[in-house]
C-alpha cells in the first residue's frame, strides 16, 4: 500500500523507518536543503539523509503549491506527517485516500502546536506522550487514533525526552496504523476541554531573570536544552547555561558567585547550582572552569527587558 512521509528533523526518522515496516514508501517530502554553521555549509535534514539510505525517492518543495504538485494525483493511498515544518491545506489533505495522519508529541489535546515537548517540561508537567490523529483543517485538532502515556523524568531536557518520544511515535505508527488502514481502529473526536496551545520558542522567554523563583528556573534550563537555550544576560554578554541544579547553598537574586566551591546563581526564592555554561563567543565548559578563569570573580545578571 503506497504511502507518502513528511518530516524534516531527526526526531521524525524513528516514525519513517516505523511507516517502512507497513507500508510501501513511495515518496518522502522533506523541507529544502539548509545553510548551517558559521561556514554556511548547505545541508540536507536528518529525514532526507535517511530516506536516500533507504531508497526512498525524495521531494523537497519550497512552496505550498509545489507540495500539491507533489502529492496531487500520484495516487497515494495514505501520508504521515512527523514534524515537517508545514501546514498542510485542505487540497493537501485530500489527495490521498485515507487522509494524512499525525505523530504528535503530547497527549492531545494538551499542548497542541509547535513545541509540546518543551511547554510540557517548562510547565513542570507530571507526565506526556505521543498521539496519532487524523490531520484536519485545524491546529492538531483532528480525530485520534491511539496514544502512548510516559512520565517525565525529573531530569529531562528537551532534547532528551524528544529523543524518548520519537521512539514512542514510531512504536506508535507500527502499532495503530494497520489497524486503522484494515477498519479494526476507528478514530476518536477530541475533547477541546483542558486544550493548551504549544506556541513557537524565542530567545527571548529563554532568558532567566532574576525575579524567577528558582523552580520556574531550572525548568527553563531543562526545557530549552537544547534549544533555543537558557541563558543570563551579564555585563559581559550572554552567558548561555546548559544545566544546573537545585542547591542549599544561596545568594542574592540577579548574582552569580561561587559560594561553597559551587558557582550560584540567585533567585527570588531561592539559587541554582551551575554546571555547564557558554560565555558568548566560547565554547561550553564546566561552570568551575569558567569562574576560574574569572579568579572567582562574580558577576549580575539582568530581568527580562
Amino acid at each position: 500500500m503506497g504511502a507518502v512521509f513528511l518530516g524534516t528533523p531527526a526526531p521524525a526518522v524513528a516514525s519513517l523507518y516505523a511507516l517502512a515496516n507497513v507500508a510501501d514508501v513511495d515518496l518522502v517530502i522533506t523541507q529544502p536543503d539548509r545553510k548551517v554553521g558559521r561556514g554556511q555549509v548547505r545541508t540536507a535534514s536528518p529525514v532526507k539523509v535517511a530516506a536516500e539510505q533507504h531508497g526512498f525517492p525524495v521531494a523537497q518543495p519550497t512552496t505550498a503549491e509545489e507540495l500539491l504538485a507533489a502529492l496531487r494525483g500520484k495516487g497515494y493511498e495514505f501520508g504521515l506527517v512527523v514534524a515537517y515544518g508545514r501546514i498542510l491545506t485542505p487540497d493537501i489533505l485530500a489527495t490521498t485516500r485515507y487522509g494524512f495522519m499525525n505523530v504528535h508529541f503530547s497527549l492531545l489535546p494538551r499542548w497542541r502546536g509547535a513545541a509540546p515537548v518543551e511547554r510540557a517540561l517548562a510547565a513542570g508537567d507530571a507526565r506526556t506522550g505521543v498521539t496519532l490523529m487524523k490531520i484536519d483543517e485545524g491546529l492538531d485538532t483532528g480525530p485520534v487514533l491511539g496514544e502512548i502515556a510516559t512520565a517525565i523524568e525529573p531530569s529531562e531536557t528537551g532534547g532528551s525526552l524528544t529523543a524518548r518520544l520519537a521512539f514512542l511515535g514510531s512504536t506508535l505508527v507500527d502499532r495503530s496504523i494497520p489497524e486503522y488502514l484494515a477498519g479494526r481502529r476507528i478514530p476518536v473526536p477530541q475533547i477541546d476541554a483542558g486544550s493548551t496551545h504549544a506556541k513557537r520558542l524565542s530567545k527571548a522567554e529563554a532568558q532567566l531573570a532574576p525575579t524567577w523563583d528558582a523552580v520556574r528556573a531550572e525548568r527553563a534550563v531543562r526545557a530549552f536544552n537544547p534549544r533555543p537555550g537558557a541563558w543570563f544576560a551579564t555585563p559581559e554578554g550572554v552567558l548561555r547555561v546548559h544545566s544546573a541544579s537545585f542547591t542549599t547553598n544561596d545568594t542574592a537574586p540577579g548574582l552569580i558567585e561561587l559560594v561553597d566551591g559551587e558557582v550560584v546563581a540567585g533567585f527570588e526564592d531561592g539559587a541554582l547550582t551551575l554546571g555547564v555554561v557558554q560565555p558568548e563567543g566560547r565554547q561550553r565548559m564546566g561552570a568551575l572552569a569558567w569562574a576560574n578563569g574569572r579568579r572567582g570573580l562574580g558577576t549580575t545578571f539582568t530581568a527580562q527587558e
